[in-house]
Formats: structure tokens, sequence, C-alpha cells
């Protein structure tokens, strides 16, 4: 392999993938200067989850602590990533912290811990699985220029070296609040979407999040895209922005206006921390 090609390896927290999905990204990073290495733990299935709790967690260190990689990718969301997310991080070592990790949704549990932990290379972005939706090329393509070589482009637009940001799913980080997950946000720029919750699930959520001491230290809090809300009944009466407004003036914490990310294809990269040359 050519000095200049950046190795990737993929592995699944959480849910896991098809084998076709890996061929079709496979297929989308010929040409590049990248090298893809889909774990076969990305195939097992076990019950809800790609393979039970230690392969999940031994295929993430065999990524993460293989000084021969140089990103760790996380392959899809789906659920199971909080049950891995400790063991996996005691299990590093001073490889790991040198690995970009890229990947959102139920990932935020373990690039949570990777953040409170110290690592410097993380990111909120696409993941292979999002080539399934329509027009999914295109957010496959953006990680694979992210990963490769940083891509300014891919970059959400409010993201600056001049401050910290942090990007979430609601659903995650409010399970993650008050966990040994839990991220220092001080003074970060949190940026939050959702998927496929009510918008009193929405409402719950923000009331967790902004109510969280920690959390009522960050900068301010934009609001990505909330996808495929499913009707609520009665109709709650207010949207999502509404609902963010009215957290952040009931906590104190700045309302900045709304983020460019969401579950699905215009997903925009935001690093965890300030953005860092690769």
């Amino acid at each position: 392999m050519p000095e200049n090609r950046i190795k990737i390896g993929v592995m699944a927290p959480a849910s896991r993938i098809d084998e076709d999905i890996a061929k079709r990204v496979d297929a989308l990073a010929a040409g590049l200067s990248v090298e893809l290495h889909f774990h076969k733990q990305c195939f097992l299935s076990h019950g809800h989850f790609a393979g039970d709790d230690p392969a999940r967690t031994q295929a993430f260190l065999d990524i993460a602590n293989d000084d021969s990689f140089d990103a760790l990718w996380f392959a899809r969301g789906g659920y199971g990533s909080c049950r891995i997310a400790e063991a996996s991080i005691a299990g590093l070592n001073a490889v790991a912290r040198r690995k970009l990790y890229l990947g959102y949704s139920d990932a935020g549990c373990l690039l949570a811990g990777l953040y409170k932990a110290g690592f410097p290379h993380l990111a909120h972005g696409p993941m292979p699985s999002d080539i399934l939706r329509p027009g999914g090329e295109a957010a496959v393509a953006r990680a694979l220029a992210y990963l490769a070589g940083r891509a300014a482009d891919t970059l959400e637009a409010t993201v600056s070296s001049e401050i910290k940001t942090a990007a979430f799913t609601m659903a995650v980080l409010s399970q993650v609040l008050g966990t040994p997950l839990q991220p220092d946000l001080t003074d970060h720029i949190l940026m939050l979407e959702e998927v496929s919750e009510e918008m009193y699930r929405i409402d719950r959520f923000l009331f967790h999040i902004t109510s969280n001491p920690g959390i009522r230290r960050v900068a301010g809090i934009r609001l990505g895209r909330c996808a495929d809300i499913p009707p609520n009944d009665p109709d709650f009466g207010q949207t999502e922005e509404e609902i963010t407004r009215h957290w952040c003036a009931a906590s104190g914490i700045p309302y900045l206006g709304r983020a460019d990310i969401g579950h699905d294809i215009d997903n925009k990269v935001v690093p965890l921390g300030r953005p860092r040359p690769s």
C-alpha cells in the first residue's frame, strides 16, 4: 500500500450491516487515496446486535489498537454502543489516541466517552450505512473526503477554529448525561438533531439535556434537522425549533439557530472540539 494512502477500519458498535453496503462503499472509494477494511464483525447477527457484546468490543479494539489503521469509521447506528463503550475505551492503547473516529447517531455514545477520555480526533458525520438513503452516495463521499484529508468543505458551515463544537443525536446525548461517558462540553457550541421521535419525546430530551449542570456551561445550542417525526396525538402544538427555544430560554442557554446536520444525506461533519489538521 502506498504510504500516502489512508487505511480506514470499519466496525459496527450497535446493529449490523449487510455485505452489500460494504461492496457499494468500496466501489465508491475506488480511485480515492483510501483503503477500506470492513471488519467481519460488521456482518454478524446476535439478536438486535452485530455480534454479542464481547465480539463488538473486540472488533473495536482490533482496529483502534492496530497501528496500521489511520481511522476508525463506525458502520451504522441502531442501538448497542452503550453496552460496549466503557469496556472498549478502557482497553485502548496509545496508538488508539492518534486515530480519527467518525460516526453519529448511536455511535455518539462511544464518541462521547472517547471525548471525555481526551481523544483529540473525533467527529460526528456520515457512516457507510448512509449509502442506503436515496442519494446517499453524497453523504458517504463527504465522509470519505473528511477521513482522507479533513476536507474543509465537508464541515458544517458554522464550524470554526475559534470555538469548540460538539454534535449528537438528542436521544443519545440525553442517555449519556449522568453516566461515566458524559464529556465536558463547557464553552462548546452544541449541535443537536433527531429522527423518528414524537414531539413530546423531543421535548422530554431537551428538558433533560438543558437541565444538566454540565450542559448549562455550553456556549450555545444549534438545532439540526428532526426528521420522520411520527404524529403526536393530540398535536403537540409546537415545532422542534419552538421546543428548543423554550428549553434554551428556561435554562439560560443561548439559542444560536439552525445547524446543517441530521439523519439524511446532507449531514455535515462536526468535529468534537476544534477542527484539527490531518
